[in-house]
């Protein structure tokens, strides 16, 4: 019994799979869109009282974490071991803030209940980018426009090669050293990345570039959420600790850093690995909304793990269900993967998940690849870096 069910399943995926990799045409497209709906209709038919619990009890186990960490930091007087612990429950808490809270209540998966301290239009993050400019530039531009060159700033950030519809520059050559300093830096780069997409102290504006938001409110916001934060990491809480001011600042530092480096790697992972395919302005003209969910599955990768991973990337690890249903509480993506996975068998789109350390591996493999002077990059390789 157990050979013929084995047999069985293989005869599915093969007639699941044999127009895997060909485009859609209208009809499927449209099938999709009512099949993706339906995923997402029956989650959100589901969200709740349970959502609400979970969120709030996240929010607890943050700020107990916070305080803990705080409390080991001061501790660290009397042992190196104590003020290691507090770096690591104050990076923790950070990560929870920024990824599973932050994140998500940003998106408005919790507006719905009516919380002003989970709030898309009221929340702020511990985190030197406002959240009214990371609204601008994540929620709108690249979740609608996700690896369509030209109008996703969020591909390379502005500073790194990731596919041939960019020219090689000299730069490029150092570009996993500028890799290494973003994911350093990570906070600061977001922070600055609508900044520079503006070309706000570059003299004027990138062609074709518009904004409805004002070149001075911009640079007030910057300065003012960045000054806050630096007084609080660097000033207010240092101080605080009195003579304990040096080894307080420095773990604030660490944990900042940890901070940056975990949320660049896991949102590099959800978005540049190799097989994530990039689009072009033209082919993504007058999208439908199949043609929209097609174009995310296919510019998006998973990653694989157990329970507290997930929570820890913000469910960011299921980076294809999040470009679905940005709105839907990213708690419940691990369920609805499994329903998207079946849907993208059915349709023979290519659904890239993977372990954290071989889709890490694939996105050093993208960065150092690009950084040579590789031209249209054509046979064995067009898999690795597709084009739509």
């Amino acid at each position: 019994m157990a050979e013929l069910n084995k047999e069985l399943n293989k005869e599915l995926n093969k007639e699941l799979n044999k127009n895997f990799g060909q485009k859609l045409n209208e009809e499927q497209l449209e099938q999709l869109a009512i099949d993706l709906d339906g995923v997402k209709a029956k989650a959100m038919e589901q969200v709740g009282s349970t959502d609400e619990r979970y969120i709030k009890k996240v929010v607890r186990q943050q700020r107990s974490l916070e305080i803990a960490g705080r409390i080991c930091l001061v501790l660290g007087f009397m042992s190196l071991y104590f003020w290691g612990v507090g770096v690591l429950l104050l990076s923790a808490s950070k990560i929870l803030d920024n990824m599973e809270i932050g994140h998500n209540v940003l998106h408005g998966q919790y507006d719905w209940m009516n919380d002003p301290t989970l709030n898309s239009q009221t929340f702020e993050w511990d985190n030197a980018c406002s959240s009214e400019s990371w609204k601008r530039v994540h929620n709108y531009e690249h979740h609608t426009y996700t690896n369509i060159v030209g109008k996703d700033r969020d591909f390379g950030y502005g500073l790194l090669r990731l596919s041939d519809d960019f020219s090689w520059r000299l730069r490029n050559t150092w570009q996993f050293g500028t890799y290494l300093v973003l994911s350093t830096l990570f906070q600061w780069g977001i922070a600055f990345h609508e900044m520079a997409g503006e070309r706000v102290f570059f003299g004027k504006k990138k062609a074709g570039r518009t904004s409805h938001v004002d070149v001075e409110q911009l640079k007030k916001v910057f300065y003012s959420k960045s000054t806050r934060q630096i007084l609080k990491d660097y000033v207010i809480f240092p101080l605080l600790a009195g003579p304990f001011f040096v080894m307080v600042l420095l773990g604030n530092l660490a944990a900042n850093l940890l901070r940056n480096f975990w949320t660049s790697t896991i949102i590099f992972c959800g978005h540049f690995p190799t097989e994530v395919y990039t689009f072009t302005e033209k082919e993504c003209e007058d999208e439908s909304r199949g043609h929209w969910y097609y174009r995310q599955i296919l510019g998006s990768a998973n990653l694989t793990g157990p329970k507290w991973f997930h929570i820890l990337t913000g469910h960011l690890s299921c980076q294809v269900e999040h470009h679905l249903f940005p709105e839907v509480p990213a708690h419940r993506y691990v369920a609805m993967s499994k329903e998207v996975q079946v849907i993208a068998a059915k349709y023979g789109i290519a659904y890239n998940t993977g372990s954290f350390f071989s889709q890490y591996a694939s996105v050093v493999q993208r960065v150092i690849y690009f950084s040579f002077p590789v031209g249209k990059v054509t046979g064995k390789k067009a898999a690795l870096y597709p084009r739509f």
